[in-house]
C-alpha cells in the first residue's frame, strides 16, 4: 500500500465517498432508535391521570417498536423527584418523563428567569388537557359552588385536601378562592391516593383532583361532584356543571401532561418519538380509553409549540402565586 501524503488535495470520488459514509452512519443511527429497554418515569403514585398516560403511550410504543417499554413510578416532592431523575437521565431518548409541573421551584422563585422546564427537559409532545373535578365527601352539606360558599362563609372553618403545595390541585383551589370569595384551609398532602382516600374516609371534605382518579368514586357515590373546572362539561359526567356556571364567571383551569426526554437529545430521536405519539394518539381505540377516563385527546402540537403552551401556563400560576403569597414548603 502507497504511502499516504497527508498534504494531498482530496479527490472528488474520495470526499464522496466520505459524505456516503457519514450519511449512511447517521442512516443508520436514526434507524437503530430505540436499541433497547425504554423507560417512562411518571413522577407521581399510580392510579393518576400520569400513571394511566404512561401505561398506555407505553403499550403502544412497545407494540409499533418491539421492544419492551416500562413505566417506573417515582412519587415525591409534587413530582419534582421523579422530573429530576429523568433530567439527569443519558439524553438517548430511551428515557422518557410524562407529568406536568417538572420543578415546582419555577413558580416560587420571584428573580428567576421565565419559567422553561426544556432548561433541563425537552417537550416531545402534548398527551392530554384535562379539567379537574371539585370533589366533595357526601357529608358536606353542600351540593354546589354557591352552596360551599355559603357555607364556608358561615361555618369559616372547612378545610380542603391537595396532592401538594403549588400542585394544580393546590393552585385551582386557591384561584376558587380568590375568584368566589370563599375561605377554605389547605391541607397539602405527599400525593395524590393519600389526599384523596383521605377525602373517600371524609377526614378533609373538599378537594380538586384529576377526572381519571376520582370519576370511580363519584359514580360509585362516594364523593360529589360539584363542578368541572373547564369550560364544558364532561362526556362522561354529563351532569356535572362547570364552576364557570356555577357562578365564578371565567373560571377555566385545566391540567396538562407533556411527554418529556432529558434536554440535549438529539433532534432526530425527538421527531421520531413525536411521530409515533402522534400517531398513538390518533387511534380509535386511545380515543375511546382517553374518553372513558375524561381525559381528551389534545391538539396536535409541535414540541416548539408545547414549549410555548407550557411556558405561558406556569406564567399565569405565578403570577398567582406571586398575589397570594403562595410559599413553598
Amino acid at each position: 500500500m502507497p504511502p499516504v501524503n497527508p498534504h494531498a488535495r482530496p479527490t472528488r470520488r474520495t470526499v464522496l465517498g466520505l459524505c456516503a459514509a457519514l450519511a449512511c452512519g447517521a442512516l443508520l443511527a436514526q434507524e437503530s432508535f430505540p436499541s433497547r429497554r425504554i423507560e417512562i418515569i411518571v413522577p407521581f403514585p399510580a392510579g393518576g391521570t400520569a400513571d394511566f398516560l404512561g401505561r398506555l403511550v407505553g403499550q403502544k410504543l412497545g407494540e409499533s417498536w418491539g421492544q419492551q417499554v416500562v413505566v417506573n413510578n417515582k412519587p415525591g416532592a409534587a413530582g419534582a423527584l421523579g422530573a429530576e431523575s429523568a433530567a439527569q437521565a443519558a439524553p438517548d431518548g430511551h428515557t422518557l418523563l410524562i407529568t406536568s409541573y417538572t420543578n415546582r421551584k419555577m413558580l416560587f422563585t420571584p428573580d428567576a428567569p421565565a419559567a422553561d422546564p426544556a432548561r433541563d427537559l425537552a417537550p416531545v409532545a402534548l398527551l392530554t388537557k384535562p379539567p379537574l373535578l371539585l370533589l366533595a365527601h357526601p357529608s358536606l352539606p353542600a351540593k354546589s359552588v354557591r352552596e360551599l360558599a355559603a357555607l364556608a362563609k358561615q361555618k369559616n372553618d372547612v378545610n380542603y385536601a391537595s396532592i401538594g403545595i403549588g400542585t394544580p390541585s393546590h393552585l385551582a383551589m386557591e384561584l376558587l378562592k380568590r375568584s368566589a370569595g370563599i375561605p377554605l384551609t389547605h391541607v397539602p398532602y405527599k400525593g395524590s391516593s393519600q389526599a384523596l382516600a383521605d377525602v373517600v374516609a371524609g377526614h378533609v371534605p373538599l378537594m380538586f383532583d384529576s377526572v381519571v382518579s376520582s370519576s370511580p368514586h363519584v359514580k360509585a357515590g362516594r364523593l360529589r361532584a360539584l363542578a368541572v373546572s373547564s369550560t364544558t362539561r364532561l362526556p362522561n359526567l354529563p351532569d356535572v356543571p362547570t364552576v364557570a356556571e356555577s357562578g365564578v364567571a371565567g373560571f377555566d383551569v385545566s391540567t396538562w401532561a407533556v411527554l418529556y426526554v432529558p434536554a440535549g437529545t438529539a433532534g432526530d430521536r425527538i421527531a421520531k418519538l413525536h411521530e409515533a405519539v402522534g400517531r398513538i394518539l390518533r387511534q380509535p381505540d386511545v380515543a375511546e380509553r382517553y374518553a372513558a377516563q375524561g381525559a381528551p385527546v389534545p391538539p396536535p402540537l409541535t414540541p416548539a409549540q408545547v414549549a410555548a403552551f407550557v411556558r405561558d401556563d406556569v406564567a399565569m400560576w405565578r403570577k398567582l402565586v406571586r398575589e397570594t403569597g403562595i410559599q413553598p414548603e
